[in-house]
């Protein structure tokens, strides 16, 4: 049964929970329901997968005190007794619990769901080292593969070979490690993430010593990144024996080197991390990094179709996921392309910058320093051109009026923008001139026999591309006379839309230094230019501010007679929304549905989540799923349907996003003859009452 649009499990997102509790030492049956209360606690957060610490079943410091007949029968009691009590109970719990099997005990995970047990992973590596004792009480079970075990009367599948996969949550292949495991070269984990695994879980006991937290963070964090894979942990915490060592209920979720959730270290009582892993995004990285099933291949992991090195047996369960909004449990960026924390952003627009910067300097240095020559309209993006263009110059130990800078005024250039470019090149020390584009347009236009020639109001592409292309026209020419290189201002948003005059137009340039920045980062990097002075004085930085608060136009229609100008959103749709469903297609192909549903998420409620730093408060806006589902549609015949055939002859510019960019030499190859009927006929499917035919 398909679930409804608001149901995150329809979107490919499952909910998983890393579980503290208090422990009572050696008292299985206390700790079971120390269990049980918080697993119905995850049941009513509609949590599928809930793991938690190791041995928790009796405490994981209770030394010899485990070999102890009544604590062994009471550990298969409680275990017997949560196998009963799961019945009702929507998570997977994977819970930590010493256990005999054959002439040994064994450190081990213990997945139940739904009145069964489902399997038994035993630890694979035991420490025995500085404070860890664990040889003289545990058998190592990495070689426990294709085994079985008996647990009271029931009957599981036993050895670190096992992953369990939800039959009706696509992606959901779980995997459970134990404490030590995760901290030798070659972890269980990455073999079984090679074997499909995608939710990584680890049991942990973990006492604390200074700087062991941080340690741990950096071996979750680059597990996840590593096997592409969500990573939970869960260490012990309260309760637990204190003879020589301490605890602090350590609990944290990864998903592909990203820190999804965490909680406070030692707690007072029980605390759990609770986010909702893309199962999606995982799947869809290991499409793309080929690398990854090569691998596999490498260490001939395979399914168990028989035993022996390399094999995994794959534990099939229904989870049943609920149909309800259960909301979203995990942070959403609102811009995708621009962090909303302050040094993560500073760093991705210095990083951002001097790509530009030194791609630009390469290209002119191969070519034996031409000066640069640009077009200045006192938008977002030539602006941006312009501060790249004049730190590159710096950088080479060049003089800025050799960046020959020209404003060409149409039919419909404000005088804001207008001074604005002047004030600019002005400011930066660069060359400026002006050179009106408007009689040799009339005499264009005249010879095309175009109405606008005789008076008439008609304001078509090709009143519009005719001053486009003029304007480029000049730039390539002045190139010429003056010894330069044309510097292309485009962005990587417009690229997506086809948002740019063909050929002879903005679309072309000698290097094209904005290609890979999309519009909604640009205005950042502006910002830390001028936060970070970075070759720019306080009149520049003035100018530069005027230009953020300027509306973007392609200023190429005369204003209307309420005195409006040409608005580029008016027209194709807000830049936020665009590069919103830009990123999550070029980086990970999703489904429009899903972007409609993260959309509408992200932009519902603009005093909801965090904001990039600097964003001034009077521009928050918020966007509802009607209108969030208008302009994906747009944007999904735009960039399927339409532009393709200006990306594949883009000129060359720097790749700066790691979400991709739209070169076909680089990132992105689509045919230019495609069509966008797959993508809007499954948003049709999805919101049929919101998308047009």
């Amino acid at each position: 049964m398909s679930l409804p649009f608001e149901s995150a499990y329809r979107h490919g997102f499952a909910r998983v929970a890393a579980c503290t509790i208090p422990v009572s030492v050696a008292d299985p049956a206390a700790n079971a329901d120390a269990v049980l209360e918080t697993a119905q606690n995850c049941d009513a957060e509609a949590v599928a997968v809930a793991v938690f610490p190791e041995l928790c079943l009796t405490g994981y410091a209770i030394d010899d005190l485990v070999m102890q007949d009544p604590v062994i029968d009471a550990v298969v009691a409680a275990v017997e007794r949560l196998v009963e009590a799961s019945v009702d109970l929507f998570p997977m719990l994977v819970v930590g619990a010493p256990l005999r099997h054959r002439n040994r005990l064994y450190n081990c995970a213990v997945v139940i769901h739904r009145g069964e047990l489902l399997g038994v992973v035993p630890k694979s590596y035991l420490p025995t080292y500085r404070e860890f004792y664990e040889r003289r009480w545990y058998a190592p079970g990495d070689d426990q593969a294709g085994e079985y075990i008996r647990v009271g009367e029931l009957e599981a599948p036993f050895g670190p070979d096992l992953v369990f996969e939800a039959l009706d949550v696509p992606g959901l292949v779980v995997h459970a490690e134990v404490c030590e495991d995760v901290w030798v070269p070659i972890p269980p984990s990455s073999r079984a993430a090679l074997a499909g695994a995608t939710v990584l879980l680890n049991l942990s006991g973990s006492p604390i010593t200074i700087a062991r937290a941080e340690d741990r963070k950096d071996l979750c964090q680059s597990q996840s990144l590593r096997c592409l894979a969500a990573y939970a942990y869960a260490a012990a915490g309260t309760g637990e024996s204190t003879n020589d060592v301490s605890w602090d209920g350590q609990t944290m979720i990864y998903e592909g080197g990203n820190l999804l959730a965490e909680t406070e270290r030692f707690p007072d009582g029980p605390r759990r991390s609770v986010a909702d892993v893309d199962l999606d995004r995982l799947r869809q990285d290991r499409l793309r990094q080929g690398t990854f099933d090569d691998n596999r291949r490498t260490e001939a992991i395979h399914g168990a179709t028989e035993l022996g090195p390399g094999a995994f047996r794959t534990v099939h369960f229904e989870l049943d996921p609920p149909s309800a909004d259960v909301g979203l449990r995990r942070a959403l960026d609102r811009f995708p392309f621009v962090p909303d924390d302050p040094q993560r952003l500073a760093q991705d627009c210095y990083e951002a910058f001097n790509i530009q910067v030194s791609g630009l300097v390469q290209r002119m240095r191969a070519i034996g320093d031409p000066k640069p020559v640009i077009g200045l309209s006192g938008g977002l993006d030539s602006t941006h051109a312009l501060l790249v263009v004049a730190r590159a110059m710096d950088r080479m130990g060049r003089p800025r009026r050799d960046i020959l800078a020209y404003t060409m005024p149409g039919f419909a250039t404000s005088e804001h923008t207008k001074s604005n470019a002047i004030a600019l090149a002005e400011s930066v020390g660069a060359s400026i001139e002006t050179i009106d584009i408007r009689p040799a347009a009339t005499e264009m236009l005249e010879r095309l026999g175009h109405p606008f020639a005789d008076g008439e109001p008609v304001h078509d592409v090709t009143f519009e591309n005719v001053q486009a292309g003029l304007r480029t026209d000049y730039l390539f020419r002045l190139a010429n006379h003056n010894g330069g290189m044309v510097i292309g201002t485009s962005d990587l948003s417009e690229l997506a839309l086809g948002w740019a005059t063909y050929g002879v137009g903005d679309h072309m340039s000698h290097y094209a230094v904005n290609a890979g920045v999309p519009k909604t980062l640009i205005q950042h990097v502006i910002r830390w230019v001028i936060a970070h002075r970075e070759g720019v004085d306080d009149a520049e930085a003035e100018v530069l501010q005027s230009v953020l608060d300027t509306e973007i136009s392609p200023e190429l229609v005369p204003a209307g007679q309420d005195g409006r100008i040409q608005s580029t959103e008016d027209r194709i749709g807000p830049y936020a929304l665009h590069d919103f469903a830009l990123f999550h297609i070029l980086r990970y192909g999703f489904r429009p549905s899903k972007i409609a549903y993260l959309a509408s998420h992200a932009w519902g409620d603009k005093d909801a989540g965090a904001w990039p730093p600097g964003f001034p408060d009077d521009d928050r806006y918020a966007y509802d799923l009607p209108t969030v589902a208008k302009w994906l549609q747009v944007f999904l015949q735009r960039y399927f349907a339409f532009a393709q055939f200006k990306r594949s002859a883009i000129p060359n510019g720097p790749k700066v996003s790691p979400a991709g960019s739209l070169s076909p030499r680089g990132d992105w190859r689509a045919p230019s003859d495609g069509n966008a009927r797959a993508w809007i006929a499954e948003l049709k499917a999805a919101l049929p009452e919101l998308v047009e035919e």
